[in-house]
This record gives C-alpha cells, sequence and structure tokens, in this order.
C-alpha cells in the first residue's frame, strides 16, 4: 500500500459508481479511517473503489491510500466486476449485466473452469464438492454464490435475462415495464419473438406470459398473437378481487371450521367491514348476472339474509370438509 495524490488518480473505468450516495460512507471514514484502500493499475486508473475515492475528494482529502496491480485488461474489468457485485447495491439490471460479463471473463481466464450446468441447481452438494477444487478450477457461479450470498439459481436466471434478453425487453425492464418474472418466460422464445410480443405482454401477470409462451411453441407466433389480442381481458380490478376473494376464502374457512371466536374490540370493525361488503357483494353479483348498472340495483336495505347465505357459500366455493381441511394445511 502507497499513499498518493488524489488528483492524480483516473476514473474513466465504466464500473465505477461516482454518482451514488456517499454520506453514511463518510461518516464511517471520519470514525474509523480508510479500511480498504483504492486499487489502481500502473497508470493511475481507478480499478475499484469508485464509492471510497468519491466519499474521500467530498471530505476534502488530497492524499489517499491505494494498492497498485499490475494485471492485464480482462483481470483489471474482473476486478471491477467483483466489487460491484459484492457491493449489492446494483440495479436489477446493472446485477444482471455484470454477472453476465463477469462470467465471459472468468471462463476466458480460466479454460479449465467447471461449466455451471441446469442439473447442479439440483444438488445441493454440488457447491461444498466445489470448494475443495482451486478457484481457477470451480465455476464462476458457484464462486459468485459463496461471495455474494446469492443462491446459484437467482444467478444463473440473471445470466440468462441478460445473454437471452432482446434489444426491446431490456428497454422494458429499464423502464421498468418487465419485471423478472416475465422476463424469465420471454426469454424463452428467440429474439425475434422476444421483439414482437414484448409491449403486449408488458402489463399481464407473468403466468399469462408463460401461457403465452407455451401457446408459440405448440401453435406459433402468429396464432398465439391473434388468439391473445382476440381473448377478452379481465380488467385489473377483477384480478386484485380475484387475489383478494381467494385469501379472504382461506382465512374464513379457517375461521369457520375451527369456530374461533374472539372478545377483542377490533372484532366490531370486523363485523361493520363484513356488513358494507354484504351489500357489495349482492349489488356485484346482480350486475354480474344482468349487467344493470350498480345505481339502478335495489335498495341495499331491501337485500335478504337468503341473499346472504348464498354469496357466503359461492365466497367457501362449495368446499367440503376434506377440501377445507387441505386449506387449513396449507394456510
Amino acid at each position: 500500500m502507497q499513499m498518493i495524490d488524489i488528483s492524480s488518480i483516473k476514473t474513466h473505468n465504466q464500473y465505477l459508481r461516482l454518482d451514488s450516495d456517499v454520506e453514511e460512507l463518510k461518516k464511517s471514514i471520519e470514525t474509523v479511517g480508510m479500511i480498504n484502500p483504492l486499487v489502481l493499475n500502473e497508470n493511475n486508473e481507478l480499478i475499484a473503489g469508485g464509492r471510497r475515492y468519491a466519499a474521500l475528494k467530498a471530505l476534502g482529502h488530497t492524499q489517499v491510500p491505494v494498492i497498485k496491480v499490475n494485471k492485464n485488461e480482462l483481470e483489471q474489468e474482473l476486478i471491477s466486476i467483483d466489487e460491484n457485485l459484492v457491493r449489492k447495491d446494483l440495479t436489477n439490471l446493472e446485477l444482471e449485466k455484470s454477472l453476465s460479463r463477469g462470467r465471459e471473463i472468468y471462463e476466458s481466464l480460466y479454460p479449465s473452469a467447471k461449466k455451471f450446468t441446469e442439473e447442479e441447481l439440483k444438488t445441493p452438494q454440488e457447491l461444498e464438492i466445489q470448494k475443495e477444487l482451486p478457484n481457477e478450477q470451480r465455476s464462476f457461479i458457484d464462486l459468485t454464490a459463496e461471495k455474494t450470498g446469492l443462491s446459484k439459481r437467482v444467478i444463473k436466471s440473471a445470466i440468462d435475462r441478460e445473454e437471452r434478453a432482446s434489444d426491446k425487453v431490456k428497454e422494458l425492464r429499464k423502464s421498468g415495464n418487465l419485471n423478472a418474472s416475465q422476463t424469465n418466460e420471454i426469454v424463452k422464445l428467440d429474439k425475434k419473438d422476444q421483439e414482437h410480443i414484448a409491449d403486449l405482454v408488458k402489463d399481464r401477470p407473468a403466468k399469462e406470459v408463460k401461457e403465452l409462451v407455451q401457446n408459440i411453441n405448440q401453435n406459433g407466433l402468429q396464432s398465439a398473437v391473434n388468439t391473445l389480442i382476440n381473448a377478452p381481458s379481465l380488467p385489473k380490478e377483477y384480478k386484485s378481487l380475484k387475489t383478494l376473494l381467494q385469501r379472504t376464502n382461506k382465512v374464513l374457512a379457517k375461521i369457520l371450521i375451527e369456530e374461533m371466536s374472539s372478545e377483542h374490540e377490533d372484532v366490531q370493525t370486523i363485523l361493520d367491514s363484513i356488513s358494507t361488503l354484504r351489500v357489495s357483494l349482492d349489488q356485484f353479483i346482480e350486475l354480474s348476472a344482468s349487467g344493470t348498472p350498480a345505481d339502478e340495483m335495489q335498495n341495499p336495505d331491501e337485500q335478504t339474509d337468503e341473499n346472504y347465505s348464498n354469496i357466503i357459500t359461492q365466497a367457501l366455493g362449495g368446499l367440503n370438509q376434506d377440501k377445507i381441511n387441505q386449506e387449513n394445511a396449507e394456510y
């Protein structure tokens, strides 16, 4: 380690995060000093330690501790990537890009390294076995899992998304219009087909995206897209209601079968909410059955207990004793 003038350090490395928040890091440096020095190459180019550099500069330090390494360009890039991965404050896309590029460099530098396979995801003992090998023979995914704490499956999926996604899919991910689960399904298609369907699926849940991908593989792109476009779309409010009802049904089944009771003061609030829900459910059922506008429905006071009984029966989904016991076990 040596001390050099901070103004002599070059910071054009693409992996440096010089514009991130370093307030907490500044406080740490002021309190306990610099624990890890900056890492530079022989040309005073900063390889690792962008946030530390930014914090030191903001604190007004002129002389800073550094370690210089003599590595080739690929090795230097891998050092930069490695620091970013361990730091864990990358966006999802930055993480995926770093993992993909890191594996590419690592396997180029170490041709004898073990190549990671899908089968190893099913073998919990595989990581322990690889620990006995020299680092240059272990797979990049195993080493990264050990250093970052990420699971091998998460790392493998992240790399697949980066390497297999089309430009359009990456663009939608960057803008927040596609999440990882949706992308995991889309990238099962070739990039040309991904470009065609990316905009069509950005607002659809991963389950629907999966079904579309399966339909494309079975019946072809045009047929699957036509089916998707012509199929009636369930409004997002209905989707939310479906999810809420599934959760409510499960809790209600447990309460009713076990005949739970409580004297807590919030019970009355719950009963009041159920009373309001009872009216809304009656109106919703009539609306769905007849298409009658809500403001033309009968007065809520005219709703009958028989209607409410039917609602509860439907809400519970006709669960028999065996079904309810199964739901209880799952809950």
